[in-house]
Protein backbone atom coordinates (compact mmCIF):
# COMPACT_ATOMS: atom_id res chain seq x y z
CA UNK A 1 0.00 0.00 0.00
CA UNK A 2 1.60 3.47 -1.00
CA UNK A 3 1.95 5.91 1.48
CA UNK A 4 0.87 9.88 1.70
CA UNK A 5 2.97 12.06 3.20
CA UNK A 6 1.68 15.39 4.28
CA UNK A 7 5.37 17.74 4.98
CA UNK A 8 6.32 21.09 4.90
CA UNK A 9 4.04 22.62 6.78
CA UNK A 10 2.49 23.00 10.28
CA UNK A 11 0.74 20.03 12.09
CA UNK A 12 -2.56 20.73 14.37
CA UNK A 13 -3.09 17.47 15.85
CA UNK A 14 -6.51 18.45 17.53
CA UNK A 15 -5.50 18.32 21.08
CA UNK A 16 -5.99 22.31 21.39
CA UNK A 17 -1.84 22.29 21.62
CA UNK A 18 -0.21 24.62 19.71
CA UNK A 19 0.59 23.74 15.68
CA UNK A 20 4.26 22.17 15.01
CA UNK A 21 6.34 21.79 11.57
CA UNK A 22 6.15 18.48 10.83
CA UNK A 23 4.95 15.76 8.78
CA UNK A 24 1.74 13.24 8.78
CA UNK A 25 2.00 9.86 7.19
CA UNK A 26 -1.01 8.09 5.93
CA UNK A 27 -1.46 4.22 4.96
CA UNK A 28 -4.20 2.45 4.00
CA UNK A 29 -6.67 5.31 5.58
CA UNK A 30 -5.06 5.28 8.68
CA UNK A 31 -2.57 7.84 9.73
CA UNK A 32 0.86 5.68 10.62
CA UNK A 33 3.50 8.33 11.88
CA UNK A 34 3.27 11.98 13.19
CA UNK A 35 6.67 13.39 13.52
CA UNK A 36 7.93 17.16 14.80
CA UNK A 37 9.98 18.51 11.95
CA UNK A 38 9.65 17.67 7.87
CA UNK A 39 12.36 14.82 7.34
CA UNK A 40 14.88 15.23 5.21
CA UNK A 41 15.84 12.29 3.77
CA UNK A 42 13.87 10.34 0.73
CA UNK A 43 11.00 8.83 1.20
CA UNK A 44 10.21 5.41 0.46
CA UNK A 45 9.60 4.62 -3.18
CA UNK A 46 6.02 5.18 -4.58
CA UNK A 47 5.70 7.55 -1.55
CA UNK A 48 2.91 10.45 -2.58
CA UNK A 49 4.55 13.58 -1.21
CA UNK A 50 2.25 16.46 -0.30
CA UNK A 51 3.61 20.05 -0.64
CA UNK A 52 1.59 21.89 2.62
CA UNK A 53 4.29 24.65 2.68
CA UNK A 54 2.36 27.81 3.99
CA UNK A 55 -0.46 25.15 5.26
CA UNK A 56 -1.77 23.45 8.35
CA UNK A 57 -2.54 20.00 8.06
CA UNK A 58 -5.13 19.35 10.69
CA UNK A 59 -7.91 16.43 11.47
CA UNK A 60 -11.08 16.66 9.45
CA UNK A 61 -14.02 18.72 10.56
CA UNK A 62 -17.14 17.35 13.14
CA UNK A 63 -20.81 18.68 12.74
CA UNK A 64 -22.29 17.78 16.04
CA UNK A 65 -25.19 19.04 15.54
CA UNK A 66 -26.25 17.94 11.77
CA UNK A 67 -29.59 18.25 10.44
CA UNK A 68 -28.85 16.84 6.76
CA UNK A 69 -32.77 17.00 5.68
CA UNK A 70 -33.05 20.37 6.18
CA UNK A 71 -34.01 22.31 3.03
CA UNK A 72 -31.43 25.51 2.89
CA UNK A 73 -27.76 24.64 2.25
CA UNK A 74 -25.42 27.28 0.23
CA UNK A 75 -26.56 28.01 -3.42
CA UNK A 76 -29.82 26.18 -2.21
CA UNK A 77 -31.56 28.02 -0.12
CA UNK A 78 -35.57 27.52 0.89
CA UNK A 79 -37.13 30.43 2.26
CA UNK A 80 -40.46 28.27 3.37
CA UNK A 81 -38.68 26.67 6.05
CA UNK A 82 -37.60 29.90 8.05
CA UNK A 83 -37.89 30.72 11.78
CA UNK A 84 -40.52 31.09 13.44
CA UNK A 85 -41.11 28.15 11.64
CA UNK A 86 -44.60 27.53 9.52
CA UNK A 87 -46.20 24.22 10.34
CA UNK A 88 -48.22 24.21 6.78
CA UNK A 89 -43.85 23.63 5.42
CA UNK A 90 -44.71 20.26 6.71
CA UNK A 91 -47.55 19.41 4.64
CA UNK A 92 -46.09 20.03 1.09
CA UNK A 93 -46.03 16.51 0.43
CA UNK A 94 -42.30 16.06 0.06
CA UNK A 95 -41.85 12.26 -0.98
CA UNK A 96 -38.80 10.20 0.84
CA UNK A 97 -37.01 10.25 -2.94
CA UNK A 98 -37.16 14.20 -3.07
CA UNK A 99 -35.64 13.88 0.94
CA UNK A 100 -33.01 11.89 -0.04
CA UNK A 101 -31.85 14.01 -3.40
CA UNK A 102 -32.07 16.57 -0.76
CA UNK A 103 -29.89 15.06 2.30
CA UNK A 104 -27.43 13.23 -0.57
CA UNK A 105 -26.93 17.49 -1.90
CA UNK A 106 -26.37 18.64 1.50
CA UNK A 107 -23.97 16.31 2.31
CA UNK A 108 -21.40 17.13 -0.41
CA UNK A 109 -21.76 20.46 0.30
CA UNK A 110 -20.92 19.44 4.07
CA UNK A 111 -18.03 17.31 3.08
CA UNK A 112 -16.99 20.54 0.52
CA UNK A 113 -16.92 22.80 3.96
CA UNK A 114 -14.66 20.45 5.46
CA UNK A 115 -16.44 18.52 7.26
CA UNK A 116 -15.99 14.86 7.38
CA UNK A 117 -18.14 13.36 9.87
CA UNK A 118 -21.76 14.44 11.44
CA UNK A 119 -23.67 13.43 14.38
CA UNK A 120 -27.17 13.97 13.53
CA UNK A 121 -29.58 16.21 15.59
CA UNK A 122 -32.28 14.56 14.39
CA UNK A 123 -34.73 14.37 10.46
CA UNK A 124 -36.87 16.66 9.62
CA UNK A 125 -39.13 13.50 8.00
CA UNK A 126 -40.37 10.51 9.58
CA UNK A 127 -39.06 8.14 6.58
CA UNK A 128 -35.51 6.43 7.44
CA UNK A 129 -34.03 9.28 5.01
CA UNK A 130 -30.90 9.61 6.72
CA UNK A 131 -30.54 5.31 7.36
CA UNK A 132 -29.94 5.48 3.96
CA UNK A 133 -27.83 8.41 3.11
CA UNK A 134 -25.94 6.89 5.98
CA UNK A 135 -25.15 3.43 3.79
CA UNK A 136 -25.26 5.39 1.07
CA UNK A 137 -22.08 7.54 1.55
CA UNK A 138 -20.41 4.39 3.88
CA UNK A 139 -20.70 2.27 0.66
CA UNK A 140 -19.01 5.27 -1.09
CA UNK A 141 -22.19 5.19 -3.47
CA UNK A 142 -22.48 9.37 -2.56
CA UNK A 143 -19.91 11.56 -1.11
CA UNK A 144 -20.34 12.96 2.09
CA UNK A 145 -19.44 12.87 5.75
CA UNK A 146 -19.31 9.70 7.68
CA UNK A 147 -22.75 9.73 9.95
CA UNK A 148 -24.69 8.96 12.93
CA UNK A 149 -28.43 9.02 11.26
CA UNK A 150 -30.99 10.45 14.02
CA UNK A 151 -34.78 9.90 14.06
CA UNK A 152 -37.50 12.44 13.71
CA UNK A 153 -38.05 14.94 16.84
CA UNK A 154 -40.66 13.69 19.02
CA UNK A 155 -42.65 16.55 19.98
CA UNK A 156 -45.49 16.17 22.84
CA UNK A 157 -46.92 19.29 21.35
CA UNK A 158 -48.80 18.19 17.97
CA UNK A 159 -49.42 21.83 16.42
CA UNK A 160 -45.80 21.98 15.93
CA UNK A 161 -46.11 19.71 12.87
CA UNK A 162 -49.18 19.85 12.18
CA UNK A 163 -50.28 17.03 13.74
CA UNK A 164 -53.75 16.03 15.47
CA UNK A 165 -52.32 14.39 18.48
CA UNK A 166 -49.12 12.88 19.97
CA UNK A 167 -49.60 9.74 22.18
CA UNK A 168 -47.78 10.88 25.90
CA UNK A 169 -46.98 8.78 28.86
CA UNK A 170 -44.04 6.07 28.72
CA UNK A 171 -45.69 3.44 26.88
CA UNK A 172 -46.00 5.76 24.44
CA UNK A 173 -42.12 6.99 24.45
CA UNK A 174 -41.12 3.21 24.61
CA UNK A 175 -42.96 2.49 21.51
CA UNK A 176 -41.60 5.53 19.74
CA UNK A 177 -38.10 4.32 20.30
CA UNK A 178 -38.31 0.71 19.58
CA UNK A 179 -39.81 1.75 16.40
CA UNK A 180 -36.68 4.13 15.57
CA UNK A 181 -34.06 1.75 16.01
CA UNK A 182 -36.17 -0.86 13.92
CA UNK A 183 -35.92 1.12 10.73
CA UNK A 184 -32.33 1.64 11.61
CA UNK A 185 -31.51 5.10 13.40
CA UNK A 186 -28.58 5.69 15.43
CA UNK A 187 -30.21 8.36 17.68
CA UNK A 188 -32.96 8.77 19.08
CA UNK A 189 -34.28 12.81 19.48
CA UNK A 190 -36.78 14.12 21.89
CA UNK A 191 -37.95 17.53 22.36
CA UNK A 192 -37.48 17.79 26.27
CA UNK A 193 -38.71 21.57 26.13
CA UNK A 194 -40.89 23.95 24.04
CA UNK A 195 -39.00 26.47 21.87
CA UNK A 196 -39.67 30.42 21.43
CA UNK A 197 -39.79 29.55 17.51
CA UNK A 198 -42.99 27.92 17.71
CA UNK A 199 -44.47 29.57 21.43
CA UNK A 200 -43.41 32.81 22.46
CA UNK A 201 -41.98 32.01 26.52
CA UNK A 202 -41.99 28.14 24.69
CA UNK A 203 -38.07 27.70 26.07
CA UNK A 204 -39.31 27.70 29.20
CA UNK A 205 -41.78 24.96 29.29
CA UNK A 206 -40.49 21.69 29.55
CA UNK A 207 -42.81 18.80 27.30
CA UNK A 208 -42.10 15.41 29.22
CA UNK A 209 -42.92 14.47 32.66
CA UNK A 210 -39.45 12.27 34.28
CA UNK A 211 -42.03 9.16 34.17
CA UNK A 212 -41.37 9.14 30.30
CA UNK A 213 -38.00 10.48 30.52
CA UNK A 214 -37.07 7.05 32.83
CA UNK A 215 -38.97 4.77 30.45
CA UNK A 216 -36.91 6.37 27.39
CA UNK A 217 -33.59 5.82 29.02
CA UNK A 218 -34.79 2.11 29.58
CA UNK A 219 -35.83 1.68 26.42
CA UNK A 220 -32.84 3.28 24.38
CA UNK A 221 -30.58 0.74 26.60
CA UNK A 222 -32.73 -2.19 25.41
CA UNK A 223 -32.71 -1.21 21.37
CA UNK A 224 -29.25 -0.27 21.37
CA UNK A 225 -29.29 3.47 20.60
CA UNK A 226 -28.44 6.72 21.90
CA UNK A 227 -30.83 9.59 22.99
CA UNK A 228 -30.61 12.97 21.54
CA UNK A 229 -32.34 16.15 22.77
CA UNK A 230 -33.47 19.86 22.36
CA UNK A 231 -33.47 20.81 26.02
CA UNK A 232 -33.87 24.66 27.20
CA UNK A 233 -35.60 25.40 30.37
CA UNK A 234 -33.64 23.81 33.15
CA UNK A 235 -35.55 21.49 33.79
CA UNK A 236 -35.28 20.03 30.39
CA UNK A 237 -31.95 19.83 31.00
CA UNK A 238 -31.90 18.29 34.19
CA UNK A 239 -33.98 15.28 33.01
CA UNK A 240 -31.61 14.84 30.02
CA UNK A 241 -28.66 14.84 32.77
CA UNK A 242 -30.34 12.58 35.18
CA UNK A 243 -31.53 10.08 32.50
CA UNK A 244 -28.37 9.41 30.34
CA UNK A 245 -29.31 11.58 27.46
CA UNK A 246 -25.88 11.63 24.97
CA UNK A 247 -26.26 14.78 22.91
CA UNK A 248 -27.95 17.75 24.81
CA UNK A 249 -29.27 20.41 22.63
CA UNK A 250 -29.14 24.48 23.64
CA UNK A 251 -29.18 23.96 27.63
CA UNK A 252 -29.74 28.01 27.29
CA UNK A 253 -31.78 28.46 30.35
CA UNK A 254 -29.75 26.15 32.71
CA UNK A 255 -29.99 27.03 35.93
CA UNK A 256 -26.83 25.82 39.05
CA UNK A 257 -28.60 22.63 39.50
CA UNK A 258 -28.44 21.38 36.05
CA UNK A 259 -24.68 22.56 35.51
CA UNK A 260 -24.17 20.54 38.56
CA UNK A 261 -25.86 17.42 36.83
CA UNK A 262 -23.73 18.56 33.46
CA UNK A 263 -20.68 18.53 35.07
CA UNK A 264 -21.13 14.84 37.05
CA UNK A 265 -21.55 13.43 33.69
CA UNK A 266 -18.72 15.37 32.12
CA UNK A 267 -16.63 12.13 32.40
CA UNK A 268 -20.10 9.93 30.89
CA UNK A 269 -20.67 10.16 27.72
CA UNK A 270 -23.01 13.22 27.66
CA UNK A 271 -21.85 16.48 25.52
CA UNK A 272 -23.72 19.97 24.84
CA UNK A 273 -24.17 21.87 21.57
CA UNK A 274 -25.52 25.11 21.74
CA UNK A 275 -26.47 26.01 18.30
CA UNK A 276 -25.14 29.62 18.91
CA UNK A 277 -25.26 29.92 14.47
CA UNK A 278 -28.93 29.57 14.67
CA UNK A 279 -29.52 32.00 17.33
CA UNK A 280 -26.68 34.69 15.86
CA UNK A 281 -28.90 34.24 12.41
CA UNK A 282 -31.53 35.12 13.65
CA UNK A 283 -30.44 38.27 15.64
CA UNK A 284 -27.99 39.64 13.26
CA UNK A 285 -28.66 38.16 9.76
CA UNK A 286 -32.24 37.12 9.16
CA UNK A 287 -33.67 40.41 8.07
CA UNK A 288 -34.02 39.17 4.01
CA UNK A 289 -35.85 36.65 5.69
CA UNK A 290 -38.40 38.71 7.47
CA UNK A 291 -36.38 38.05 10.45
CA UNK A 292 -36.60 41.54 11.49
CA UNK A 293 -35.50 43.14 15.15
CA UNK A 294 -38.80 42.71 16.02
CA UNK A 295 -39.63 39.17 15.13
CA UNK A 296 -36.02 38.26 16.85
CA UNK A 297 -37.19 39.80 20.08
CA UNK A 298 -40.67 38.04 19.71
CA UNK A 299 -38.94 34.54 19.32
CA UNK A 300 -36.37 35.47 22.49
CA UNK A 301 -33.56 35.45 20.41
CA UNK A 302 -31.59 38.27 21.73
CA UNK A 303 -31.75 37.52 25.13
CA UNK A 304 -31.22 33.58 24.17
CA UNK A 305 -28.01 35.03 22.97
CA UNK A 306 -27.22 36.78 26.06
CA UNK A 307 -27.96 33.99 28.10
CA UNK A 308 -25.41 32.11 25.98
CA UNK A 309 -23.19 33.88 26.04
CA UNK A 310 -22.86 33.83 29.95
CA UNK A 311 -23.56 30.56 30.31
CA UNK A 312 -21.12 28.50 27.88
CA UNK A 313 -17.79 30.05 29.50
CA UNK A 314 -19.08 28.81 32.95
CA UNK A 315 -19.59 24.87 31.01
CA UNK A 316 -16.02 25.48 30.30
CA UNK A 317 -14.77 26.43 33.02
CA UNK A 318 -16.38 23.31 34.74
CA UNK A 319 -15.50 21.17 31.76
CA UNK A 320 -18.52 20.21 30.57
CA UNK A 321 -17.86 18.91 26.91
CA UNK A 322 -19.26 21.52 24.34
CA UNK A 323 -19.28 21.27 21.07
CA UNK A 324 -19.80 23.37 17.86
CA UNK A 325 -22.89 22.77 15.95
CA UNK A 326 -25.12 25.56 14.85
CA UNK A 327 -28.82 23.89 13.83
CA UNK A 328 -27.73 24.98 9.92
CA UNK A 329 -30.12 24.27 7.38
CA UNK A 330 -32.33 27.17 7.68
CA UNK A 331 -32.04 30.25 4.93
CA UNK A 332 -30.27 32.50 7.23
CA UNK A 333 -28.22 29.76 8.51
CA UNK A 334 -27.48 26.92 5.20
CA UNK A 335 -25.74 24.39 5.99
CA UNK A 336 -21.98 25.04 4.11
CA UNK A 337 -21.61 27.78 6.50
CA UNK A 338 -21.07 25.46 9.48
CA UNK A 339 -17.29 26.40 10.48
CA UNK A 340 -18.40 29.56 11.31
CA UNK A 341 -19.50 28.27 14.61
CA UNK A 342 -16.02 28.19 15.18
CA UNK A 343 -15.42 31.74 14.84
CA UNK A 344 -19.05 32.19 17.26
CA UNK A 345 -17.05 30.38 19.95
CA UNK A 346 -14.31 32.60 19.95
CA UNK A 347 -16.30 35.63 19.31
CA UNK A 348 -19.33 35.03 21.51
CA UNK A 349 -17.89 32.45 24.19
CA UNK A 350 -14.23 33.36 24.48
CA UNK A 351 -12.91 30.41 23.32
CA UNK A 352 -9.02 30.17 21.76
CA UNK A 353 -8.99 29.19 18.20
CA UNK A 354 -7.10 26.26 19.38
CA UNK A 355 -9.77 25.08 21.85
CA UNK A 356 -12.59 26.08 19.83
CA UNK A 357 -10.81 23.92 16.68
CA UNK A 358 -10.30 20.90 19.25
CA UNK A 359 -13.82 21.16 20.05
CA UNK A 360 -14.55 20.43 16.71
CA UNK A 361 -12.20 18.10 16.17
CA UNK A 362 -10.98 15.79 19.07
CA UNK A 363 -14.50 15.96 21.02
CA UNK A 364 -16.44 15.67 17.66
CA UNK A 365 -14.57 12.10 17.81
CA UNK A 366 -15.80 11.51 21.48
CA UNK A 367 -19.26 12.30 20.75
CA UNK A 368 -19.29 9.37 17.41
CA UNK A 369 -18.29 7.08 20.25
CA UNK A 370 -15.25 6.99 18.05
CA UNK A 371 -12.52 8.41 20.30
CA UNK A 372 -10.04 5.76 19.94
CA UNK A 373 -9.52 6.63 15.93
CA UNK A 374 -11.17 9.75 15.10
CA UNK A 375 -10.64 13.01 15.76
CA UNK A 376 -6.94 13.62 16.10
CA UNK A 377 -4.06 13.17 13.92
CA UNK A 378 -1.88 10.19 15.71
CA UNK A 379 -0.89 7.05 15.51
CA UNK A 380 -3.95 4.85 14.40
CA UNK A 381 -6.10 7.18 14.02
CA UNK A 382 -8.61 7.39 10.26
CA UNK A 383 -7.17 9.69 8.09
CA UNK A 384 -9.52 12.19 8.25
CA UNK A 385 -7.86 15.49 7.54
CA UNK A 386 -7.84 19.39 5.85
CA UNK A 387 -4.63 20.92 4.21
CA UNK A 388 -5.84 24.62 5.30
CA UNK A 389 -4.01 27.70 3.58
CA UNK A 390 -2.35 29.34 6.67
CA UNK A 391 -2.86 28.79 10.17
CA UNK A 392 -6.28 28.69 11.21
CA UNK A 393 -5.02 28.47 15.36
CA UNK A 394 -4.11 31.92 14.39
CA UNK A 395 -7.11 32.70 12.66
CA UNK A 396 -10.15 30.22 12.78
CA UNK A 397 -12.49 32.18 10.31
CA UNK A 398 -10.08 30.56 7.26
CA UNK A 399 -12.41 27.38 7.61
CA UNK A 400 -14.93 29.74 6.56
CA UNK A 401 -13.68 30.00 3.14
CA UNK A 402 -13.47 26.83 1.14
CA UNK A 403 -10.84 28.36 -1.01
CA UNK A 404 -8.82 28.18 1.71
CA UNK A 405 -9.58 24.04 2.02
CA UNK A 406 -6.36 22.98 -0.41
CA UNK A 407 -7.14 19.22 0.29
CA UNK A 408 -10.26 17.43 2.22
CA UNK A 409 -8.97 13.85 3.17
CA UNK A 410 -11.48 10.89 4.27
CA UNK A 411 -9.67 7.83 5.21
CA UNK A 412 -6.91 8.41 3.29
CA UNK A 413 -8.92 8.84 0.03
CA UNK A 414 -8.60 13.17 -1.47
CA UNK A 415 -12.24 14.30 -1.91
CA UNK A 416 -10.31 17.23 -2.70
CA UNK A 417 -6.85 17.96 -3.89
CA UNK A 418 -6.12 21.59 -4.90
CA UNK A 419 -3.32 22.26 -7.79
CA UNK A 420 -1.62 24.52 -5.12
CA UNK A 421 -0.78 21.29 -3.02
CA UNK A 422 1.84 19.94 -5.83
CA UNK A 423 1.30 16.72 -5.32
CA UNK A 424 4.63 14.99 -5.87
CA UNK A 425 3.43 11.17 -7.39
CA UNK A 426 5.26 8.76 -7.50
CA UNK A 427 8.18 9.84 -5.64
CA UNK A 428 11.32 7.00 -6.36
CA UNK A 429 13.65 7.45 -3.75
CA UNK A 430 16.73 8.87 -4.21
CA UNK A 431 15.27 10.70 -7.27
Amino acid sequence: MRRTVFTGGLVFDGTGTEPFPGEVVVEDGRVTRVTHGCSQAPGEQDDILVDCTGSTVMPGLIEAHSHLTFPSAVGHIDPGFNPPVDVSFFRRGVTPAEHLARAERNARILLDAGFTTAYSAGSLTADPVEVELRERIRSGAVPGPRLRAGSFERDNNPLHHGAVSVETGPPAVRSFIAEQAALGFDNVKFLLSNDDVFTPGGSQQTQYSAEEVRAAQEQAAESGVWLNCHAQSAEAVKLAARHGFRAVYHCTYADEEALDLLESRKNDDLYVAPAVGIVYANVYEGEEFGITREVAERMGQPQCLETMAELYPEMRRRGIPVLPGGDYGFPNNPIGRNARDLGLFVRVFGYTPAAALSAATMLGGRIMGMGDELGLLAPGYLADLLVVRGNPVQDVTLLEDRDNLLAIVQEGRFHKADPALKLAEPHTAGG
